[in-house]
């Protein structure tokens, strides 16, 4: 008895315990973002309830003037609410009396708080269910001293021509519609043979009684003169047009209350979609199934997601909202097992959606679990097991795993791998879990891993490394590449393009070094003293090895070598161009401390890498360099944040705090200008100037909470 006692004296008191915890995470994620504040602004479904194919991932825009609050998701067009309240349309944000302010934003969840009207509050929380299935909740209050007639018009517009109207449920109250979605993308379009619906289908409903439906071609202006209606005109009705077929542009729902002072009512509607080869009823059951959900619980599973991310002390709102903005993108692009994996995984970015970052990881993508690990440990382990459950019997990482399997694009009759960042992105992820049977087995795999590479990327046995026959995409340093890329066009021709098989490369030399001593430092966890002994001694002979070759005295900088005669040219090619690569040599551990210095001129010279927003790829006094950010993948300026966290590592490593801050105050720059512009994160930012042109939402982009983490850990 005694002993059943002081058990539930335990859960209670640890119930107690949980709930006195519960109110300060709350208090630390409660923000006040309005439009020009910094906030990633993109939501997908919880990891649990999504699905690869037939995906919707939802960008809200509460901060453009000329439109309500709304929501938009790739492809597949967007869903809003225009507001009437005692006849006066308030068609956009512009118009309201209080501005819309995000309250809380989680990666499936906003809530944010808006007054269309005067005395007309609004608590709207949109709340992506599922990968097919999205709703917008809207708590309305009257606040003033008299009533108020209060419309809702929510709607689903496509913004093309293919939204075709299969019918009205009017058991469910909604709409049934047929579209078609294009795979189509400037950028890797999708291809259908993996999944990906095309022909497609919708059903708009509310979770109330509407008093009308209706469905238009044309815009939103004509629609405003539909609901609002001359009021002497003999037509004038508080209908909408009932239109039950046909093709059109969007269609609406009306949904209406009278309030008294002081009352309440709520408005939701909900957004449901599946392939037109599914079962249209399973669509509306799965919808009708959620329509009267309440949302608190899901709310609480957010406070519970984001319990165990590291409380740092902010400068500013905008810190903090890029923190949180992080943890969002990272956990927002994870899907559940799937395919040929038993392991959770992510793509790149689920809103936009394209082909080459759609299904599989590559390990440079995986550096943003330095930072993902510290809001769910379990799922980044999950996440770099993916690696190692497809692993090649002989060692081999490939250059992309996940849902499909192992993808290693052979070339010349060998393999595909990526750059490896393997043991250093497991060591790092073991430090925010400090799961040791994880730690244990990523040691084994990534021993495995750096044989194969010591075997298969050293050619010539001289003891540094090239990279392999399909370079261009293996060093993954992709396009305008000053040093591998022959020429300044863009060929993509892997064997007359791309010689960075050619060549002893700095890069991946580097790499394999901090790998060793990744390597080093998992074995001393682990016990194995000798282990460490063996990766510390092949870090440092190989760490001699690119001073000896690699370094340039006249200049002060590391560059790569031709792979026959180790000189700085190759044929009539000057290999001395100054990239961000050389001063990994800090982040590698491999500079002697003079060397060092001498690169921490370079990388402060402001005509050359001590630039406005980071450090670029290329030295801006490069014939190559260009500061715009015109396209996808360039390596001829661009600042590529998971790069720049390696400088910033390195200045850490070698005792360059100072210059460590004032670089993470660029990055930190760069990344909250764009948050604030146009609440996206992207691919890779300019050093130099505020517009970009590249994918949005890349999830590599996390790597900032890792830097504010790290910021705030002097």
């Amino acid at each position: 008895m005694k002993k059943t006692i002081l058990i539930l004296s335990c859960y209670f008191f640890t119930m107690i315990l949980a709930a006195q915890q519960f109110k300060p995470i709350e208090d630390y994620l409660r923000i006040s973002a309005r439009a020009n504040d910094p906030l990633y602004s993109t939501y997908a479904a919880a990891m649990s309830r999504s699905q690869l194919y037939g995906d919707k991932a939802y960008k809200m825009d509460y901060y453009s003037d000329c439109r309500p609050v709304t929501y938009s998701s790739d492809h597949a067009g967007k869903m809003f609410c225009i507001w009437k309240v005692d006849d006066v349309v308030i068609p956009a944000t512009g118009e309201y009396l209080v501005k819309p302010v995000v309250k809380f934003t989680f990666p499936d969840m906003v809530i944010l708080e808006y007054e269309p009207f005067r005395g007309i509050f609004v608590k709207e929380t949109f709340f992506v269910y599922s990968s097919s299935i999205a709703m917008v909740d809207m708590e309305v209050k009257n606040t003033d001293k008299i009533p108020h007639d209060v419309a809702a018009y929510p709607i689903l517009e496509t913004g093309n021509d293919s939204l075709e109207i299969a019918g009205f449920d009017g058991n469910s109250d909604g709409y049934l519609t047929r579209r078609y979605e294009s795979p189509y993308r400037l950028i890797s379009s999708l291809k259908k043979e993996y999944g990906y619906p095309s022909m497609v289908r919708d059903f708009f409903t509310s979770n109330r009684e509407t008093a009308s439906h209706g469905a238009y071609s044309g815009n939103m202006d004509d629609f405003y003169n539909v609901i609002k209606t001359d009021f002497y005109s003999e037509k004038r009705t508080d209908t909408l047009n009932m239109k039950s077929q046909g093709s059109v542009d969007f269609i609406a729902l009306h949904l209406k209350k009278r309030l008294k002072p002081g009352e309440s009512v709520n408005f939701r509607y909900l957004r449901g979609y599946q392939a037109q080869a599914e079962d249209p009823a399973k669509l509306v059951r799965s919808v009708d199934s959620v329509k009267n959900f309440i949302l608190k619980t899901y709310y609480e599973d957010n406070l519970i997601l984001f319990a165990k991310v590291p409380r740092i002390a902010f400068k500013n709102q905008s810190e903090k909202l890029a923190y949180i903005s992080a943890f969002n993108l990272a956990r927002g692009c994870m899907y559940p097992p799937s395919g040929k994996t038993k392991y959770n995984f992510y793509v790149f970015s689920r809103n936009p959606l394209w082909g080459w970052g759609h299904g599989h990881q590559v390990l440079h993508e995986s550096l943003s679990m330095l930072a993902y690990a510290y809001m769910d440990p379990k799922s980044a382990e999950g996440s770099q097991r993916v690696y190692m459950e497809q692993q090649r019997e002989d060692g081999l990482i490939a250059y992309r795993h996940g849902p499909r399997g192992l993808q290693d694009y052979p070339h010349q009759n060998m393999p595909t791998t990526s750059a490896p960042f393997y043991s250093w992105i497991n060591l790092e992820v073991y430090k925010a879990g400090k799961d040791k049977q994880f730690l244990n087995e990523a040691y084994l795999s990534g021993t495995r891993y750096v044989e194969w590479l010591i075997k298969n990327r050293d050619s010539d046995q001289d003891g540094t490394f090239e990279w392999g026959p399909n370079g261009i995409i293996e060093n993954v340093r992709d396009w305008y590449n000053a040093v591998f890329q022959v020429s300044a066009e863009r060929y993509l021709d892997v064997d007359k393009e791309d010689i960075s098989d050619e060549l002893e490369c700095l890069d991946l030399t580097l790499m394999v070094i901090r790998e060793e001593r990744s390597l080093a430092t998992m074995a001393e966890i682990l016990g194995k003293t000798s282990d460490m002994k063996k990766w510390l001694a092949l870090a440092d002979t190989t760490s001699k090895l690119v001073n000896d070759r690699m370094w340039d005295e006249t200049t002060g900088f590391y560059y790569s070598v031709d792979k026959k005669d180790h000189t700085f040219k190759f044929m009539t090619r000057d290999l001395k161009r100054q990239e961000i690569i050389g001063f990994l040599a800090l982040w590698a551990e491999a500079a002697p401390k003079d060397r060092a210095a001498r690169l921490i001129q370079t990388l402060t010279d402001t005509t050359k890498f001590w630039r406005k927003y980071g450090v670029p790829t290329l030295s801006a006094r490069d014939e190559w360099y260009s500061p715009n950010v015109d396209y996808c993948c360039k390596w001829n300026g661009p600042v590529w944040m998971l790069w720049d966290y390696m400088v910033y590592d390195g200045l850490r490593r070698y005792g360059y705090n100072e210059l460590a801050h004032q670089l993470a105050g660029k990055m930190v720059k760069s990344v909250t200008l764009q948050l604030s512009k146009n609440h996206n994160y992207w691919e890779s930012y300019s050093a130099d100037n505020e517009v970009l042109n590249c994918p949005p939402n890349y999830i590599w982009d996390a790597i900032i909470a890792k830097l504010l983490i790290d910021e705030n850990q002097k």
